[in-house]
């Protein structure tokens, strides 16, 4: 089922999450939604806080980003290949070079800036079936996770840009909280008035 993507602006964006438990109701159907969900908006990546639930979970794919002509053969097959469930995860280790990308985020349509990240990173997680997995990541691969991984401890890419860099944007941000912009997929927005 394709769940509406809450908008910049929703208190849930900027919260920490909570573990999932093995527990927890319907697990394999609110994964499955979430794939169909990112799918379904051209994403690459979504966590949980962005479809309302304040849960320590994300899904990532970057087969879309393989498509780039400037990635070398083997960047492209890593990521035609990456699709991974992320549940309960740590970031144990960043390292290499910090580097510049161009971000956008399905909670933030129509802005797109340049975020400065690790080049690598080490991270323990859960995976779909509740097996403790680590994982070694770099490059736009691990950009993607930890993107994902900065909605589960309520952090939005827009919190990386310079205070004016912000305050340039603050028109915009508002106009997304309103709902007063043109998106192809469902969403939420905090501040849309009923009429």
């Amino acid at each position: 089922m394709i769940l509406p993507i809450v908008a910049y602006g929703s208190t849930v964006l900027k919260k920490k999450t909570k573990d999932l438990s093995n527990d927890h109701p319907n697990v394999k159907q609110l994964i499955e939604n979430m794939w169909e969900t990112m799918y379904a908006s051209n994403g690459v990546g979504l966590a949980a806080p962005q479809i309302g639930l304040s849960l320590r979970l994300f899904v990532v794919d970057t087969a879309p980003f393989a498509d780039d002509e400037a990635l070398d053969i083997v960047d492209v097959k890593i990521l035609e290949s990456f699709k991974k469930v992320f549940i309960n995860p740590t970031i144990i280790e960043e390292d290499g070079e910090i580097w510049e990308f161009n971000e956008g985020c399905l909670s933030i349509p129509d802005i797109r800036e340049d975020v400065s990240r690790h080049e690598r990173i080490k991270m323990n997680y859960l995976d779909e079936y509740f097996k403790p997995q680590t994982i070694i990541l770099s490059g736009l691969v691990a950009r993607v996770v930890q993107h994902e991984y900065d909605h589960i401890e309520g952090i939005l890419f827009t919190d990386h840009l310079s205070p004016l860099k912000r305050r340039l944007l603050k028109a915009k941000l508002t106009s997304i909280s309103k709902g007063a912009i043109e998106v192809e997929y469902p969403m939420k927005f905090p501040l849309k008035t009923k009429r």
